[in-house]
């Protein structure tokens, strides 16, 4: 399904078959009822609030008719908060620190619920942050390009990462044997700070190292969402996607994706 008419053309000629409809306005969704066995949720909540209405919207459009046998949901790993750096894994609980967080975790509650009262298999993916070469916003490059400034090492936070061929390697392999009620991260094994994965990024690319500033200066400089991303640090343990979804990452560190 997709809002855009304009990109059905598109879809249709990679050999899917198309449904307009928009999850701000559920009365556009009455068609999907019924119409796939397996649905891959990928679309974010609504720009404001603490509950998501567009997977409100969406599941209760699934209910009128028979439910899908698999429903894979691409949530975000901020639903842990600012974690201190620590290593750990799925079973660690959500302490969402934004609303934008705590819509997250609110789409991923209403899915759990959906998933035990129709019987279907859920399957929670948290991803991180997301880059690839042809992604819009997607590549650090841009960034760069712009000499956006990031933390001194000292007030640095742990980020984590996948290359997008990756994270849809993932979604198609969990829509095929994604675990019922289950959560799994859908990162790369890396462990880099945020500096170093942008020097890193300037390396490969031939373009000066960003420049290092404290986190008072970053408060000066930088939008609200920005210092949002650079007040969170986790490093997250990945086991649950190679040994539940069997997948083999391409790209298993940035230095190998940034270069593809």
């Amino acid at each position: 399904m997709t809002s855009s008419p304009a990109r059905c053309a598109e879809l249709r000629a990679a050999g899917a078959r198309t449904l307009v409809g928009n999850l701000d306005q559920p009365e556009t969704l009455r068609r999907l009822a019924g119409w796939a066995d397996r649905v891959l949720h990928l679309a974010p909540p609504q720009g404001s609030g603490a509950e998501d209405l567009r997977t409100r919207h969406l599941l209760q459009a699934l209910s009128r008719a028979r439910t899908p046998r698999q429903l894979v949901y691409a949530s975000t790993t901020g639903v842990y908060g600012n974690c201190e750096g620590a290593r750990f894994d799925e079973s660690r609980p959500t302490a969402a620190a934004t609303d934008r967080a705590r819509r997250r975790v609110d789409a991923e509650r209403q899915l759990r619920v959906f998933g035990k009262e129709k019987i279907c298999r859920v399957t929670i993916l948290r991803v991180p942050g997301i880059y690839a070469g042809n992604r819009m916003g997607g590549h650090p490059r841009e960034r760069l390009q712009r000499g956006s400034a990031v933390l001194r090492a000292v007030d640095d936070v742990f980020t984590n990462h996948i290359h997008a061929d990756d994270l849809a390697r993932a979604c198609v392999l969990a829509l095929m044997r994604g675990p019922a009620q289950r959560v799994l991260h859908v990162c790369d094994d890396s462990e880099l700070l945020m500096g170093d994965y942008f020097d890193l990024a300037a390396d490969l690319c031939g373009l000066p190292r960003p420049p290092r500033v404290s986190r008072a200066e970053a408060q000066q400089l930088m939008s609200p969402m920005q210092l949002s991303f650079m007040s969170e640090s986790r490093r997250l343990s990945n086991r649950r996607l190679k040994t539940e979804l069997r997948l083999r990452l391409r790209y298993p560190l940035p230095q190998q994706g940034l270069l593809a």
